[in-house]
């Protein structure tokens, strides 16, 4: 199957799986936390780390399966994911220093632009 086809399938999934979890553990346990979207970051960063060690380590597959699942699937139901296994990585080949600045900057530059949005879409 066509890459592009795969990642589009994966993603869709990907964000339903996202969706519909999302809302469930919502509507059982609403409040304040916004429990959901933790457990779908808690649960996709395991799932990435889990899927790039046996993509990257162990297994010898298609290409388009870590393309599917991770860039896909994983793409659509968060994008946490990704950012925590670039941050593990940078930690586990010694770049300290990276890791901390990239969690630094990408969560005050990440609020930033929303906030900055959130204004320009105000006005």
């Amino acid at each position: 199957m066509d890459k592009y086809l795969v990642i589009a399938v994966c993603g869709g999934a990907g964000s339903l799986a996202r969706f519909l979890i999302g809302s469930a553990v919502m509507s059982r346990f609403a409040g304040r936390f916004p429990l959901g979207t933790f457990l779908i970051n808690v649960s996709g960063s395991f799932l990435i780390g889990a899927l790039m060690t046996l993509f990257t380590e162990r297994l010898t597959l298609h290409p388009n399966w870590r393309l599917g699942l991770v860039v896909g699937f994983l793409g659509g139901y968060t994008k946490l994911s990704s950012f925590e296994w670039e941050t593990y990585v940078a930690t586990r080949d010694g770049n300290s220093w990276i890791w901390f600045l990239y969690v630094v900057s990408s969560v005050a530059a990440g609020y930033a632009a929303v906030a900055l949005g959130s204004y320009f879409a105000r006005r």
